[in-house]
């Protein structure tokens, strides 16, 4: 999972591009007041202004967007700028809801049985001798996340995928043992490709994409040139909640059945228990690559907060984008400040608190950094770093009328970010070897200290950066809102440079 690691070092070489804002259009629900629906605006106010709150802003972990949907209609929206609604975002294992889907519609169509054996589609890949237990592994077991693994098999960039997954041992009879199993959701999009002849993704594009009016979605590849599954989908906010709602609905859509409601149903029950704490929705049980939750609803997630919740007894539907690093935390605002909000009848209405509402939803923003102006003696003159992992050798803060360029010099590569000041500059960065990726940066002063954050505003990352002026030495620290490693990168120390 090569680009789950993009947060080990800072500074990487740095290529930065200005680029037009994408002029993707998120799929249109209809919109109500949240009266009309039953919903208090008071309530909704409350549950935004918790979920806001919530993280940790010298960090930016928090929330990136969020959208609440009851009886079919957006009661509430909003996006933490500058994350907007035409952006995709990364949904890392909230794809695996997607992939199941694929198999539902894939079954659907004669295609494949949840009954079959793995082995069946994989001649040519597997071992020679495989286990009784490889033997007996079916689809349904790879939905389930009952594998019989002990330990989740690798995926190694450079070999293929499926070979690696059909020679890992398998030391329990399968259907017995519940392992969390990423490798396994990649299996099932093998399996939809090798049944149809399509790549996951193009095989979800008319039976599913399409009709619910997701355009852009792309997804990460295998060395094999399959879709991910496991992971690497990326989509709007608006199409999780399309999404939730069609599963809602029991896979119908605009009147026509795109997915088998007894598919639906199957998918989202407790297919095998995971667990017993009465206070974790980690363990109220697992369906085909979907979470049983508390209060009787399920959920597709992904790392960092990524969410797609469906309240069948409220018929509503909540999803949420972001860098958070408690996801436990999430649910238990949606559950503590949302459901309260929900009546059984339309509610009165109260123009006010609806006015409240919009203001707050319009006025969301991930933390800026102090939007002060350099101290004297320090705007321009460059700072040199001795031997360092990120390959840092300089960095300059030059100030401008609106805002620093931050100039770096990595790896025998110079490059200039220009920062907005007190708002968020628009621009592509690719960084440490990836392609330019959006993102938008802001930086100012507070004291000596300069402060830096880069939003990455299709993914959950976003990377604060601290320069301190300390005599005649400039500290610089780093810290990412979330990772999958260390969020902490070593204090490096810089200092002034000889003059050329």
């Amino acid at each position: 999972m090569a680009r789950c690691r993009l947060i080990r070092r800072l500074f990487g070489v740095f290529v930065l591009l200005v680029a037009p804002a994408t002029s993707l259009v998120a799929a249109d629900l209809p919109r109500s007041v949240p009266e009309a629906q039953g919903v208090s605006s008071v309530d909704l106010l409350d549950f935004v202004e918790a979920l806001d709150s919530a993280g940790d802003a010298a960090v930016a972990d928090g929330i990136h967007s969020v959208m609440v949907v009851r009886h079919g209609h957006v009661v509430a929206e909003g996006w933490w700028a500058p994350y907007k609604p035409a952006l995709r975002h990364q949904l890392y294992s909230l794809s695996k809801s997607f992939t199941s889907t694929a198999v539902g519609i894939a079954v659907a169509e004669g295609k494949l049985r949840v009954d079959d054996p793995v082995l069946d589609f994989f001649p040519t890949e597997a071992p020679t001798e495989p286990s009784a237990h490889l033997k007996a592994m079916r689809v349904r077991d790879l939905l389930r996340m009952a594998t019989g693994h002990q330990g989740e098999p690798p995926h190694r960039r450079s070999e293929p995928w499926v070979r690696q997954f059909l020679g890992h041992p398998v030391p329990f009879k399968p259907g017995t043992h519940f392992l969390y199993n990423t490798p396994a959701t990649f299996m099932q999009s093998a399996i939809v490709q090798k049944a149809t002849g399509e790549k996951l993704h193009d095989y979800l594009g008319p039976r599913l994409f399409a009709p619910l009016g997701i355009e852009g979605a792309t997804w990460e590849e295998s060395p094999e040139g399959m879709s991910v599954g496991g992971f690497g989908l990326s989509v709007r906010t608006g199409d999780i909640a399309t999404f939730g709602q069609m599963l809602l609905q029991k896979g119908t859509w605009e009147g026509r059945q795109i997915v088998p409601a007894a598919w639906v149903e199957e998918a989202t029950s407790r297919q095998v228990a995971n667990g017993s704490h009465p206070d974790s929705d980690w363990d109220q049980g697992y369906g085909y690559q979907f979470w049983r939750c508390r209060h009787g609803a399920f959920r597709g997630d992904g790392a960092f907060g990524q969410y797609c919740i469906v309240l069948p007894e409220e018929d509503a539907v909540v999803a949420i984008t972001s860098g958070t690093r408690d996801m436990q935390r999430v649910l238990d605002i949606v559950w503590k400040k949302l459901l309260p909000a929900f009546r059984a009848v339309p509610l009165p209405a109260d123009d006010a608190a609806a006015g409240r509402l919009a203001s707050k939803l319009g006025s969301l923003q991930v933390p800026l950094p102090p939007a002060g102006t350099a101290p004297a003696g320090i705007a321009g003159k460059v700072f040199g770093f001795g031997e360092n992992d990120s390959k840092l050798e300089s960095v300059a803060i030059v100030p401008g009328a609106d805002g620093e360029t931050v100039v770096l010099r990595a790896d025998g590569n110079e490059q200039r970010i220009e920062c907005g000041r007190g708002a968020w500059r628009r621009v592509d960065v690719a960084w440490g070897g990836y392609p330019p990726r959006p993102a938008a940066v802001a930086a100012g002063w507070e004291g000596d200290t300069f402060t830096l954050r880069i939003c990455f505003v299709e993914t959950p990352f976003v990377s604060t950066v601290r320069l301190r002026a300390d005599g005649d030495e400039l500290r610089m620290e780093t810290e990412n809102n979330v990772g999958f490693g260390p969020v902490k990168q070593p204090v490096l120390v810089g200092r002034p440079a000889p003059a050329k």
